[in-house]
């Protein structure tokens, strides 16, 4: 099985299309593996994030568009303008798909276009067409001019803020499904480029038909599964409550582990009050987005609805129990093409900012923590990067140092990006995927320890075909825990470079490990192991170290920002701080499992294990 990248040169509009042979793409699968060995032969010190010379690639999986659940990711990657090393953002619904069923699985591109500009993908080549009449629109506004220009297709978009080189502007695409980290919206505004868009997706003929339909039979057990039926009926918003219950909802900046208005911002509120539909993405039935909207500030639902990570960061991080205006904090991210973890984590610290004194609210232009009108004015503020904002579109690390003040002690960014939703004080295997995560601190590099704790439960069932055989104590750093985290990262490292949703494959959800060897070989015809596949997410984690590395990023890039060294005030996890010489010498553990040295460099043996470049 063959796949295609396809290079634009931008500045000279010159197309050209790369078939990497079956040999590569069994190597790196798609996705970050079609990524990464450009991004290694591309990528220096000098390359300024925002400028030309850096490359921006969108890819979709392996397996994406097959016509299986949840094989439908794709991702953007690129130098980061956020940490200025690696960066990538994934994203489900139907773009990923559709350019896959039009003969493309990558799009490279280089250079810059001197002029606004839209990529169009179909039969197999990518035009490069005049976008100006797209300059400075909203991404609603882009797909309705996309849609007057070619009838109905599926979009990937840059927003205002992305024009305006907001540092954690994302891409979104079809307006419900977002690449929301790293920064990437600003890197492809970079390039002049406002849109890539094709027709809409049509499933992949697998090889091998029978075998599909048997692995849809064994999913179709998915409603009883609580985990997979849970997404169904809530999404990712009951996650919030569940938190708050384990004294571990990140509230007022990560100051404390509980909410008291988490009821009025939870998955009960918004699917009673506000839920007009459940959205999803190709082929899968889990449906796990939300519709929503309405209230007093009439968020629009066009923009689908809140996730968790979003009812957390404009909630219970801020101090706001206002849904309504939640839901608008939503709806203008999405419309202006902003990450909300970001966006929501750098108000949270401006909100610290004046609650410490640092800060007036004259000058901040908003009050302390609560502030939910102040919020909305700011999230605009920022887009249009209009007074403070424009300070705080740099993202909370810059802007920590151009404020001054003490302000860098209140900030929690690793690599530069600003945390997840996730406080790994109380589950302490994420403190190491926030660490060792290449594109800066992500909620997605490794199944939560709360799966593993019941030596009875499905997550301690759903693993033991890796091998991982011990239930886990949340705030312990275990050997045998490390050294598991260590194989969930490749195994989930390498379901990404198949296209697959985590929201269906365990233990997260209910399609078991041990299957994926069949989900591969049913399209592509090969006959694997979860060992080769787990591998080739192995390859890709080291892979982005070395870029990483010859970035100028090191050890000390992978530590934890001060708050987390610090004790919860209450709750289950009162008083148990995550130390910081025990969390770095089970750094040093999960470096030298993964094969890399006590300072995180990739040694020449793993180098030559995985096939990688030796300098």
């Amino acid at each position: 099985m063959e796949l295609n990248r396809y290079w634009v040169d931008l500045s000279s509009r010159r197309t050209s299309r790369e078939l990497v042979d079956e040999t590569e793409s069994r190597r790196w699968g798609g996705a970050k593996g079609l990524a990464l060995p450009v991004l290694m032969e591309r990528l220096s010190p000098c390359v300024d994030p925002l400028g030309p010379d850096n490359v921006f690639i969108l890819a979709a999986g392996l397996l994406t568009g097959m016509p299986f659940h949840g094989m439908c990711r794709y991702g953007a990657y690129a130098r980061s303008p956020l940490s200025f090393g690696y960066g990538e953002s994934e994203a489900g619904g139907f773009f990923g798909p559709a350019m896959r069923s039009q003969g493309i699985d990558a799009i490279v591109m280089t250079g810059r276009h001197g002029r606004m500009c839209y990529l169009w993908v179909e039969g197999g080549e990518v035009s490069v067409l005049d976008g100006e009449f797209l300059r400075g629109l909203e991404t609603g506004e882009v797909m309705d001019a996309l849609y007057e220009r070619h009838g109905k297709c599926t979009a990937v978009v840059a927003g205002p803020a992305a024009e305006r080189g907001v540092r954690f502007s994302c891409l979104v695409n079809d307006l419900h499904h977002v690449n929301g980290r790293a920064g990437m919206g600003a890197v492809m505004a970079s390039k002049n480029v406002k849109a890539v868009a094709c027709p809409p997706p049509k499933a992949l003929e697998p090889k091998d038909r029978g075998l599909v339909a048997e692995l849809q039979r064994l999913f179709s057990g998915w409603r009883d599964h609580p985990g997979a039926m849970g997404l169904h009926r809530y999404g990712t918003s009951a996650t919030l409550m569940g938190l708050n219950s384990m004294g571990m909802l990140p509230t007022r900046n990560f100051r404390e582990g509980i909410f008291e208005g988490a009821g009025e911002i939870g998955h009960e509120a918004l699917t009673d009050r506000y839920l007009l539909d459940r959205g999803g993405c190709f082929a899968c039935a889990v449906r796990c987005k939300r519709v929503a909207g309405g209230g007093r500030f009439n968020a629009d639902p066009r923009y689908g609805g809140p996730e968790y990570e979003t009812l957390a960061s404009f909630g219970c991080l801020c101090g706001v129990d206002d849904l309504e205006a939640i839901l608008k904090a939503h709806e203008l991210c999405n419309r202006f093409g902003m990450d909300t973890i970001s966006c929501g984590m750098t108000i949270a610290w401006l909100m610290e900012c004046v609650e410490e004194g640092v800060l007036t609210p004259g000058e901040a232009n908003l009050r302390g923590f609560g502030d939910a009108e102040g919020m909305l004015r700011m999230v605009e503020l920022i887009a249009t990067r209009t007074g403070i904002g424009d300070v705080l579109a740099e993202g909370t690390y810059r802007a920590a140092r151009r404020i001054g003040g003490g302000s860098d002690k209140l900030c929690l960014t690793i690599k530069g990006q600003e945390m997840a939703m996730h406080d790994p004080r109380g589950k302490v295997g994420v403190a190491l995927g926030y660490g060792v995560a290449a594109a800066g601190a992500d909620h997605l590099q490794v199944p939560y320890d709360t799966l593993f704790t019941n030596p009875e439960s499905f997550g301690c069932e759903a693993v033991k075909p890796l091998g991982i055989l011990d239930s886990m104590d949340l705030t312990g750093f275990a050997p045998s825990k490390v050294a598991a985290m260590a194989e969930l990262w490749k195994i989930w490292g390498a379901i990404n470079h198949l296209g697959g949703c985590y929201f269906v494959f365990a233990p997260r959800s209910y399609f078991p490990l041990e299957r994926i060897p069949d989900l591969v070989e049913s399209m592509t015809g090969w006959r694997t192991s979860l060992l080769e596949i787990s591998k080739m997410g192995h390859r890709g984690h080291c892979a982005a170290r070395i870029i990483n590395r010859r970035l100028g990023l090191s050890m000390e890039d992978d530590m934890l920002p001060p708050r987390l060294h610090q004790p919860l005030p209450h709750g289950p996890f009162e008083g148990k701080p995550i130390d910081p010489e025990e969390y770095r010498k089970a750094l040093i553990m999960f470096y030298n499992l993964m094969g890399w040295d006590d300072q995180g460099n990739p040694t020449e043996s793993v180098r030559l294990a995985l096939g990688l470049p030796l300098d």
